[in-house]
């Protein structure tokens, strides 16, 4: 009986131990990415050195009066439109055959004839194989990016990540890429289209309920523990 009674005790301290294990590994984490570099960049403080050029104007902190404002240092957020819409089709067919006869007979052996002394086999074999693919992906949105580094031919390298949490869950949306400020439209805007070395992401990270995790656990357990 009391051999009985240990046995149950070791069997709840196991379920124990497992809820905690399940309920510590269910915790939310941050699911690894695909995207380039930190997700955003402050812009560089102003030299302090003094421009001794009689004039107010200072190439530190110089941004021409009438620009628009788009980006073109670091620091500097920019607008991607996410308009990916990719679609891909595979298909391919391979064949083979082979057929065979064989025909024998003996008339006469040894001068003794054999009339009915003859065989013959034949043999046909095919084979067909075929398989086809398709593959379409959609992912639209809008995301701002920060401009993480200008490359010496005036390029911006941009990354940004763009967070919701939703309930136990959380969905992240990560972007990186290089961007010519060439197609950097009208309110500082750019489609994805056009951004090369793009890495566009969409990944979500949930929790299991704990009640739930409880209850399944529970039923487990004691529909193997002994009574």
């Amino acid at each position: 009986m009391r051999s009985r009674h240990n046995r149950h005790t070791q069997y709840v301290q196991y379920l124990l131990t497992a809820i905690l294990l399940v309920l510590t590994s269910a915790c939310a984490v941050t699911p690894k990415t695909i995207t380039k570099g930190p997700s955003t960049a402050r812009p560089p403080q102003p030299s302090t050195v003094a421009y001794n050029s009689g004039g107010i104007y200072s190439p530190a902190t110089y941004r021409p009066l009438l620009e628009d404002k788009r980006a073109r240092l670091v620091g500097d957020t920019i607008v991607i439109n996410i308009t990916e819409n990719t679609s891909a089709t595979k298909s391919g067919t391979n064949s083979a055959s082979k057929s065979g006869e064989v025909n024998a007979g003996v008339t006469s052996f040894l001068g003794r004839t054999f009339p009915r002394l003859s065989a013959s086999a034949s043999s046909d074999n095919s084979y067909d194989d075929a398989a086809a693919s398709n593959a379409r992906n959609v992912f639209t949105g809008t995301i701002s990016a920060t401009v993480t580094e200008v490359l010496p031919n005036g390029h911006l390298v941009v990354s940004g990540e763009k967070q919701v949490a939703f309930d136990r869950g959380t969905e992240f949306v990560r972007f990186s890429g290089v961007i010519d400020p060439m197609y950097v439209a009208a309110g500082n805007s750019v489609a994805s289209s056009r951004v090369a070395d793009a890495r566009i992401e969409y990944r979500t990270n949930s929790n299991l309920d704990a009640s739930q995790v409880m209850s399944i656990l529970t039923r487990f357990f004691l529909s193997i523990a002994p009574l």
